[in-house]
């Protein structure tokens, strides 16, 4: 099997970015609302997977913003090498990566101002500003050999855990103080974990110090959920294993078959070592089994282990998408997908900007019967889910596929 080259559409991968997209825009399917509206039923089973973690561990939906950015890294290598084969130079590509960087930093400000606010809120936790911040680094380092980019992988990841165990661990004042904190419930960590606690951690300290140097209508104190800034540095090492699984997708000589049982068993030895950073050690004489968890998994602050556990999960879904379209042929089936996948920055904008717009008309322009009240909260969401995928798809047809 030859390799795949960068004028290849790798159709699994669009198929792949479609779904996670589609799954995005789904508004968790009103799962959430139902469980809430109908408990003890069978929402309550699967809602879980649809939202995020409170603090510690990993759901279906907490794997949506690792797949997305470990496309964006997957894609880098293919749209550089037809670059060059089109004779743009070093420079010429590092000003598209760099101006590309930027813009996404300021859309990612954008979708954090909302209506009601009478200046620019400055958070840089949104997804595009997050891969914005980090995407400059991705160019440069995906240029150079898989030995580069895995090394870069593991200094990151090395060094953003010392970044960690160096800040020094909460003092009881500090834990009293955020205790009444909505979100802090499941985000205190006892022991050792501590080092990751929500609002006492490294990053959260970094950005009370560097978003106080921007404006700001009032001073900077926390962030709902916890999220940080400083995210986009583990987050880079996501991007960056995207980018060597994309190199080795358009070099490898591996049969297809090869390159999917590659992937697959990569993805699984990831998710044990993720696991096994997450597990609790056993305590010594007279300690608490949960005061030696060596490295927990929080997406909310993109821990190493998080990084590394949900880089194995995603590449065990690529697997999957890789089987069913590049081995078994089954392009019909992934279409859908595949609309929507070749313009993902459109249903990300769309949905973030106008999925409550949508939702107010299709109220208005359809017959209360098409929204039975329990099964209200499914529809809507579908419903939007149904808007935005013909927008893609009127897209498709006219051959526009909107990038940044």
């Amino acid at each position: 099997m030859n390799p795949t080259t960068s004028n290849q559409r790798l159709l699994s991968l669009d198929a792949f970015r479609g779904f996670i997209m589609l799954l995005m825009a789904s508004g968790g399917f009103g799962i959430a609302q139902m469980a809430a509206a109908h408990p003890g039923f069978v929402w309550e089973f699967i809602k879980p997977q649809f939202a995020h973690q409170d603090w510690q561990g990993c759901s279906l939906w907490d794997l949506i913003q690792p797949s997305f950015m470990f496309m964006v890294g997957m894609a880098v290598p293919f749209s550089y090498a037809k670059r060059r084969e089109h004779g743009q130079s070093f420079f010429g590509m590092a000003w598209h990566a760099l101006s590309r960087s930027i813009l996404l930093v300021a859309l990612g400000v954008m979708l954090a101002t909302r209506s009601g606010d009478k200046h620019t809120v400055f958070l840089f936790t949104n997804v595009l500003a997050q891969i914005g911040l980090g995407y400059f680094v991705l160019f440069l380092l995906s240029r150079m050999g898989w030995e580069y980019i895995l090394s870069g992988i593991i200094l990151i990841l090395a060094g953003y855990t010392w970044f960690f165990v160096n800040h020094p661990l909460p003092t009881a004042q500090e834990l009293a103080a955020i205790a009444g904190m909505k979100d802090s419930a499941h985000g205190i960590l006892p022991g050792f974990a501590g080092h990751w606690n929500i609002h006492t951690n490294a990053a959260a300290a970094f950005d009370r110090w560097w978003l106080n140097l921007l404006p700001q209508a009032q001073p900077y104190q926390y962030t709902n959920g916890g999220y940080q800034t400083l995210n986009f540095v583990p987050a880079l090492a996501t991007m960056l294993g995207g980018a060597l699984t994309g190199g080795f997708l358009m070099n490898s000589r591996k049969t297809d078959k090869g390159r999917c049982a590659t992937l697959l068993i990569t993805g699984i030895l990831l998710v044990v070592a993720g696991t096994a950073l997450d597990f609790k050690i056993l305590p010594v004489v007279g300690a608490q089994l949960d005061q030696y968890t060596l490295l927990p998994v929080v997406k909310r602050i993109w821990t190493p282990s998080w990084a590394i556990l949900s880089g194995g999960w995603v590449l065990i879904l690529l697997s999957i998408f890789y089987w069913l379209v590049e081995v078994l042929g089954m392009r019909r089936l992934v279409f859908p997908l595949v609309v929507v996948g070749m313009n993902s920055i459109v249903i990300y904008l769309l949905h973030s900007l106008c999925a409550g717009w949508i939702t107010e008309n299709l109220h208005k322009h359809l017959p209360e019967t098409a929204f039975p009240a329990y099964w209200t909260p499914v529809i809507e969401r579908c419903g939007v889910l149904f808007v935005l995928w013909l927008i893609c798809f009127w897209l498709y047809r006219q051959k526009a596929f909107i990038k940044l």
